[in-house]
């Protein structure tokens, strides 16, 4: 499996990462895609995130590898950015490729379900009157990544 796990302040552009993606074999039938943006709420005005540099990555790959071995994926892209990103940003993109449709967006939900709970980011919430806070972590996150824990995954 080709896996491609970057993260980066830069932004990066859906077409290129799809083309790219696309180019890792012939047996490739379906490719499933997650794009998060920064979503504005309560005077949102930007997202500063942080990670720990090495460790994230790390996690990343891992979360990849285990898509890979249950979903039978060929390709799998994830790209995490960091920084101040204002609010309509694309934060993150999760692209899987597999011979068939059900194991490329499944893939790409257990990807990204994944992510949100077991990679090391933080992010600070930055607010038009000048209020900042920290995001914690989520029930409803946690809920999601549990239907993934059946068969010992990632527990």
């Amino acid at each position: 499996m080709r896996i491609d796990v970057r993260v980066q302040p830069e932004s990066f552009s859906l077409d290129a990462e799809i083309a790219h993606l696309a180019q890792a074999g012939h047996d490739i039938g379906g490719i499933g895609a997650f794009l998060g943006l920064v979503r504005a709420e309560d005077g949102l005005q930007a997202l500063t995130l942080e990670h720990y540099p090495g460790m994230t990555e790390s996690m990343m790959t891992r979360i990849v590898r285990q898509a890979g071995a249950r979903f039978g994926l060929l390709a799998c892209t994830v790209i995490h950015r960091v920084g101040r990103l204002p609010v309509g940003a694309p934060i993150v993109l999760v692209l899987c490729a597999a011979p068939h449709r059900a194991a490329a967006l499944d893939g790409t939900a257990f990807v990204i379900d994944w992510l949100k709970t077991r990679a090391p980011f933080w992010k600070r919430q930055d607010y038009a009157d000048g209020r900042t806070s920290w995001v914690e972590a989520r029930c409803s996150d946690d809920e999601a990544t549990a239907r993934w824990t059946e068969t010992g995954l990632m527990s």
